[in-house]
């Protein structure tokens, strides 16, 4: 596993984590932006007067409602992005990470709305009579680009599992066994159960379900996140200050926090929004080619509400929550996953400003000069070593309070550490560190009004989320099977599907976190590329749009 990590590492340095893919996504976003002179603000209002259904006629073609359309397009994209990937993007990238996941679902507003309506136009009616639509098939039938439609509908049914599927129970269960005390693998195992019994009966059902739980979710985690903000009303202003004081500079180191670059923030922040709105992904128009309308455009223009309410709104809120508790830059009891560990020669501390920059230079630059991994042996005792010339380092912090634990006992006899990781891999280590992800934003949750029952509103949020993204990506995952081998395989792509939600839940978090940021470029790039190449038709279907609406 740590051998996959690798790759995994070494393939998003290329892709996702790589200097130019922020560029790229946000680079389209401003050119739809300007090209159709800043829709986000010209289209806003009526967007939510299409969502209403006055424009709507029971004879269009279609499968869903507009708002039906939307709930499944927002169950899919909020998500664990809006409570693990803003939590993960501030606890990396620090609190400037969240202005460019604003800044990303600003211009993410104008990529999706081409994105839907292109998608809505070359929607094509299934051999079971329901609606099939999606990037692959505006590729083949607009862009004549067949081979582009292959490569796009294959990376969607990997994205399925990268985005939608293992980051979002994986999620569930953390939160779920840390607030209840209830084992992952039966966590994995009740909601791979439901989830099947919901996607077998295809996007009516689907749909229905999104319908009622999206609004519902949606409700129960802003009036949570609020009561957390008004219990820390006094660091609201400071929490903003910081998000804009430190955009262009990245954040100085604070309590366990090392300090981030704006290289950091940035990549951090463009990537985090992609994986919470997923604008420009190419996923919502799936769920978008359902709805009934004649006009495209009109969908189009529904979907440009998403980014606003998943990014603007929710992940916001979320990240308030965060920066206004303090806990971003706390350290908290837990047991560290092997991939956020690595130990090092040499004693360092926080306090000392040399051994901050030497760490700094590591984490952030990934200078791996500049410290040097530990190798030897420790004698440990009751789990505690008998040596104290090496420094723990977990989830980009000094850890404090280190023991050894084997079979979830204290651990009493040698640990051979090799390159900085012990060889044992069932030796697992536990103390303070910093956190990330759903567990930082679980403990934000219980600096509020309701205290320690906080975390129990972030794993009920959580499971809803996460499990109504599953719900969504099981659909976009299945249209994609659809488009490359036809009907008879669907069945076999929803039980795999649903096979790797269980083993997800009791695997390792920082993986399923890499897979999930290279899969999810992968599915990007050529959407992308696609949508640029038909900038032309997509200006003349807006301006057809309004000819006929006067």
């Amino acid at each position: 596993m740590d051998s996959f990590n690798a790759f995994l590492l070494t393939l998003d340095g290329y892709l996702g984590s790589s200097a130019w893919f922020p560029f790229v996504l946000l680079g389209v976003g401003l050119f739809f932006t300007i090209y159709l002179r800043f829709p986000q603000f010209r289209y806003f209002g009526h967007a939510w007067t299409v969502l209403r259904g006055k424009y709507e006629k029971p004879d269009d073609p279609g499968d869903t409602s507009h708002f039906q359309a939307l709930s499944t397009a927002l169950s899919g994209t909020v998500g664990t992005g809006n409570i693990g990937g803003v939590g993960l993007a501030i606890y990396i990238g620090g609190p400037a990470a969240l202005f460019w996941m604003w800044m990303t679902a600003f211009l993410g507003m104008a990529t999706k709305f081409v994105e839907v309506t292109l998608s809505h136009e070359y929607r094509v009616k299934a051999d079971n009579g329901t609606m099939a639509g999606g990037p692959m098939y505006y590729m083949e039938h607009g862009l004549k680009m067949h081979w582009l439609a292959i490569f796009f509908a294959v990376a969607t049914v990997i994205c399925s599992f990268g985005t939608g599927n293992l980051p979002q129970i994986n999620n569930i269960a953390i939160s779920v066994e840390s607030s209840f005390g209830i084992r992952p693998i039966i966590t994995g195992a009740v909601l791979a159960t439901l989830l099947f019994l919901v996607i077998v009966g295809g996007i009516k059902r689907i749909a229905r379900v999104a319908a009622a739980i999206v609004p519902t979710m949606g409700t129960l985690y802003v009036i949570g996140a609020l009561s957390v903000i008004v219990m820390n009303y006094q660091n609201i202003i400071p929490s903003f200050i910081s998000i804009f004081s430190d955009v262009f500079t990245g954040s100085s180191a604070t309590g366990g926090f090392l300090g981030a670059s704006f290289a950091y923030a940035f990549n951090r922040g463009v990537n985090r929004g992609l994986f919470s709105n997923e604008a420009g992904q190419g996923s919502a128009p799936i769920a978008h080619a359902s709805a009934r309308a004649d006009e495209h455009v009109s969908e189009g223009m529904v979907s440009l509400l998403e980014p606003f309410i998943d990014t603007i709104i929710i992940c916001t809120i979320t990240g308030l929550v965060i920066l206004s508790s303090g806990v971003w830059t706390q350290k908290f009891d837990n047991e560290f996953q092997t991939a956020d560990l690595v130990i090092l020669e040499g004693t360092y501390s926080e306090q000392v400003e040399a051994d901050r920059e030497t760490l700094f230079d590591y984490l952030v630059n990934g200078n791996d000069n500049a410290v040097t991994r530990f190798n030897g042996t420790v004698d440990v005792v009751s789990g505690l070593p008998d040596r104290s010339d090496f420094t723990v380092l977990h989830a980009r912090s000094i850890a404090e309070g280190v023991a050894y634990f084997q079979n979830g006992e204290l651990y009493t006899g040698p640990v051979s550490i090799t390159n900085g990781l012990p060889d044992d891999s069932t030796i697992t280590l536990r103390g303070k560190s910093r956190i990330h992800s759903a567990a930082l934003t679980t403990m934000a949750f219980t600096y509020g009004i309701a205290g320690q029952y906080g975390q129990y509103i972030v794993s009920l949020s959580l499971v809803l989320f996460a499990f109504s993204t599953a719900i969504a990506w099981s659909y976009y995952g299945d249209r994609a099977i659809i488009y490359l081998v036809g009907f008879k395989y669907v069945q076999v792509y929803r039980i795999v599907y649903c096979m790797a939600f269980f083993i997800a839940a009791f695997t390792d978090t920082t993986i399923v976190w890499n897979f999930s940021a290279v899969a999810i470029v992968v599915m990007t790039l050529p959407n992308l590329f696609g949508i640029m190449m038909m900038r032309k038709n997509m200006k003349q279907h807006v301006d057809n749009y309004w000819k006929d609406y006067d």
